[in-house]
C-alpha cells in the first residue's frame, strides 16, 4: 500500500505494538532451491541475485544468545531470471558455527554473549579458562561486500568469509591482520568506479588507538588473491587513547574520506578484561555525551588528514546516506539520533517482549532522522569568528568558526514532518552506481514504527517530500535500488526488499517496487520462515 508525504500516521497510545518474536527466532536453512509464487510481475530485465545476510540461529543446546547481533549468519539468495524467482538459504559454515555445533553449546563469544567455560572441566580448569585469550568470532553476519570482484561476508572483526554467491558455500576465511595492521574493518566499504575499495579499521597499541583508512586495489595480479595489496593510507590518532569511538560506517566523495568520531566509546581495558570479569564485549561500549562529535576529512589521493577541525553537538550515526563536494565544501548526509544507548535495547529479551512491555522498550529509544552537515574545506586563518562559512544557498546547515579555531557544524534536517510519524528512517540506500559521491536527490530506507523496519520510504532531499509503502503486519528489509539498464534518471529503476511476517497464516515475499512512483510491480511469495536480517546487495547475472 502506497502513501504520499501528505498522509500522516501516528502510533496512538492506546494501541500496543504487535509481537515480533517469530522474526527473531531460529529457523531452518533452505538448502534446496524453492520456486517462488510471483504475483504481479518482475521486470524481464531484472536478472540477478539479491543476496542478504543476518542472524538466523540463536541457541546451541541449552545455551542461548543474549543479543540480536550475536545470532549465527544465515545467507539468503533470491535469484531473478526472466520474470521468475527462486529462493535458497544456508548457514555460513564459519569456524564459530562449526565449533558451537560440534559441542552443542556456545563456545565462541559474540558481541553480547560471553561463552561460558566447559562444564565438563573441573573447578580449577574453569577458573583458569577465564585467563585464556578469547577467540575472535568469524560469524560474519552483517553484510555482503566486494573486493576485486569477489564477494565476502563481513562483520566488524578481523575476519571475513569469501563466498560463492551461486552455491552460498564458504570458500575461504580471510584475516585482515595478515595484510595490514588493523584489528578489523567495517562491513560498509565504499567503491570507486574503477573498483578500488576503501574501508576503515581500528588498530590498538600500548600507546593508544588509531582509526585507519584502508585502500584495496581493484584487480588481482594472481587468481588466488584476496585482499592482497591492501594499504593503510592514513592513520587518525584517537583523542581518548584507550577509549576510541565505535563506528559502523564512514562517508566518501570523489576525493575525500569522511570519518565521524562519535561519543559512543569503546573502553579497551573493559573489552580486553571482559572474559575475566564475566562480561560480554558489549559491556565495554558506552554512550558519553560529554564529548562532542568530530568530523575528520582525509584526501584519498595523498592520504593526508585535512587540518580543519569540525565539531558538532554529540550524536550517533550507524549509516551514512551519501556525501559529495560542492563549492569548496564536503556535504555529508547521515541517519542520526541524539541518544547512543540504542545498542543496549537490542537484547533479544527486549525484542521478544509483548504488550505494554514491548511498548515501553520502543518508547525508550530515540529515532533516527536524516541530517545534512556542510564542511568547508579551505578555511582561511583570518576567517571571521561567528560567521557561517558555508557558501551553499540550498542548505541551512552552517559551519561557524569559533574562538579556538574549531568549526562548529550545525545540521539541516533533510526530512519533512511526516517522517516523524513514520518512526524516523534507517538502512538508507541510494542509486549507488551512478550517484555515490555526487550531488543527488533521492534515498530509500525503512521506517521504524516498530523495533524493526515496518515500512519502506523514499525521501526527496531537495523538495523534502516522501513516499511510503506499508502493509500492516509485514516488516520489510533494507531497500536495494537496481537501475534500469541504460537509465539516465536517478530514480529510474526498482526497489527490492524482503518482506516478512510473524503471522504463520501469511507468506514472506520478495517485493519489487517502481522506484519512481513507489508503486508495487510484483511480489514473489516463498513458503519459508525467515528472520529479520541486516544488509545485502544485488548482483547482476
Amino acid at each position: 500500500m502506497l502513501f504520499t508525504g501528505q498522509n500522516r500516521y501516528l502510533l496512538g497510545k492506546k494501541f500496543t505494538l504487535p509481537c515480533i518474536a517469530p522474526l527473531l527466532t531460529t529457523v531452518e536453512e533452505t538448502l534446496q532451491v524453492v520456486s517462488a509464487r510471483v504475483q504481479g510481475h518482475f521486470p524481464e530485465w531484472l536478472n540477478g541475485y539479491l543476496l542478504r545476510v543476518g542472524p538466523g540461529k540463536f541457541e546451541f543446546g541449552k545455551d542461548k544468545y543474549n543479543h540480536w547481533f550475536d545470532g549465527m549468519a544465515l545467507l539468503h539468495q533470491f535469484k531473478m531470471e526472466k520474470g521468475t524467482v527462486t529462493y535458497r538459504s544456508k548457514f555460513l559454515q564459519s569456524d564459530a558455527y562449526k565449533a558451537n555445533s560440534d559441542r552443542d553449546r556456545i563456545v565462541i563469544s559474540e558481541f553480547g554473549t560471553l561463552a561460558l567455560p566447559d562444564p565438563c572441566k573441573n573447578v580449577f580448569e574453569r577458573f583458569m579458562s577465564k585467563f585464556e585469550k578469547p577467540a575472535i568470532t568469524d560469524n560474519t553476519n552483517v553484510n555482503f561486500v566486494q573486493y576485486k570482484g569477489d564477494y565476502y561476508l563481513s562483520t566488524e572483526t578481523n575476519f571475513m568469509n569469501k563466498v560463492d554467491i551461486e552455491t552460498l558455500e564458504k570458500t575461504e576465511k580471510v584475516n585482515w591482520r595478515k595484510f595490514i595492521a588493523v584489528n578489523g574493518a567495517t562491513a560498509h566499504p565504499h567503491y570507486d568506479p574503477d573498483g578500488t575499495t576503501y574501508n576503515m579499521g581500528n588498530s590498538y597499541g600500548k600507546h593508544g588507538s588509531c582509526y585507519n583508512v584502508i585502500r584495496v586495489p581493484p584487480e588481482k595480479s594472481d587468481l588466488g588473491e584476496t585482499i592482497h595489496g591492501a594499504q593503510v593510507i592514513c592513520s587518525i590518532v584517537s583523542e581518548e587513547g584507550m577509549r576510541p569511538s565505535y563506528y559502523h560506517s564512514f562517508g566518501m566523495t570523489r576525493n575525500y574520506i569522511i570519518f565521524i568520531e562519535q561519543p559512543l566509546k569503546m573502553n579497551l581495558w573493559r573489552i580486553i578484561s571482559s572474559k575475566i570479569r564475566g562480561k560480554p564485549f558489549s559491556d565495554g561500549i558506552s554512550w558519553e555525551p560529554q564529548y562532542n562529535t568530530r568530523f575528520h576529512v582525509v584526501d584519498k589521493h595523498t592520504g593526508q588528514l585535512l587540518p580543519g577541525m569540525y565539531v558538532s553537538k554529540p550524536f550517533i550515526t550507524f549509516h551514512q546516506i551519501n556525501a559529495f563536494e560542492d563549492q569548496g565544501c564536503v556535504v555529508i548526509d547521515l541517519c542520526c539520533q541524539d541518544d547512543g544507548r540504542i545498542l543496549e535495547v537490542y537484547q533479544l529479551q527486549n525484542l521478544r517482549k509483548t504488550g505494554k512491555e514491548l511498548d515501553q522498550v520502543y518508547n525508550s529509544i530515540a529515532r533516527f532522522f536524516p541530517r545534512r552537515f556542510v564542511l568547508p574545506l579551505h578555511v582561511n586563518l583570518n576567517a571571521p569568528e561567528g560567521e557561517n562559512l558555508s557558501p551553499l544557498p540550498y542548505s541551512s546547515a552552517s559551519a561557524v568558526k569559533q574562538a579556538d579555531g574549531k568549526i562548529w557544524c550545525s545540521y539541516e534536517n533533510l526530512c519533512p514532518e511526516a517522517l516523524e510519524e513514520e518512526g524516523g528512517i534507517e538502512f538508507p540506500q541510494i542509486n549507488y552506481g551512478q550517484f555515490s559521491g555526487k550531488k543527488y536527490q533521492f534515498f530509500y530506507g525503512c521506517g521504524f514504527r516498530h523495533l524493526v523496519g515496518d515500512s519502506l520510504i523514499k525521501v526527496d532531499v531537495v523538495n523534502k517530500t516522501l513516499m511510503v509503502w506499508r502493509e500492516d503486519g509485514f516488516y520489510p528489509s533494507e531497500p536495494v535500488f537496481v537501475p534500469v539498464p541504460g537509465a539516465n534518471k536517478e530514480d529510474d529503476g526498482v526497489i527490492l526488499s524482503v518482506v516478512i511476517t510473524p503471522n504463520q497464516n501469511e507468506r514472506n515475499f520478495l517485493l519489487v517496487l517502481d522506484a519512481k512512483n513507489f508503486e508495487e510491480l510484483g511480489r514473489a511469495e516463498v513458503p519459508v520462515q525467515m528472520p529479520y536480517g541486516f544488509h545485502g546487495t544485488f548482483v547482476t547475472i
